[in-house]
């Protein structure tokens, strides 16, 4: 697969995320914010509190499946990248971090991941 490939793949991939999610109720605030040491998929509101969202789409579960591509330096990057998002913001909020593992077409969600 083609880097351009897997990039249009990811990208139908949090855009499902984000249908599913805003179907769930929630607001979404940006999507794809990059820092030199980490990157946030999504960043949605649930009432007051905001959500930082990581998405993993794999076609199949052949290789373990989507929720088994999150590793532990993906979550410190995620959350140093929340961090400095918050602080670059003046945001003094409650959050909390969600994963969207989409294996195929099933999307499972969830919330208070890590």
């Amino acid at each position: 697969m083609s880097q351009a490939e897997h990039l249009t793949q990811g990208q139908r991939g949090e855009d499902a995320a984000l249908r599913y999610l805003e179907q769930q109720g929630l607001k979404l605030v940006e999507r794809n914010v990059r820092y030199p040491f980490g990157e946030i998929d999504l960043i949605m509101k649930q009432g007051q509190k905001w959500v930082f969202i990581e998405v993993k789409y794999r076609q199949s579960k052949q290789f373990g499946g989507a929720l088994q591509a999150i590793s532990q330096g993906k979550i410190n990057r995620l959350r140093r990248a929340a961090s400095h998002y918050m602080q670059c913001n003046q945001l003094d909020v409650e959050c909390r971090f969600d994963v969207v593992a989409i294996d195929a077409s099933e999307i499972n969600w969830i919330t208070n991941a890590f």
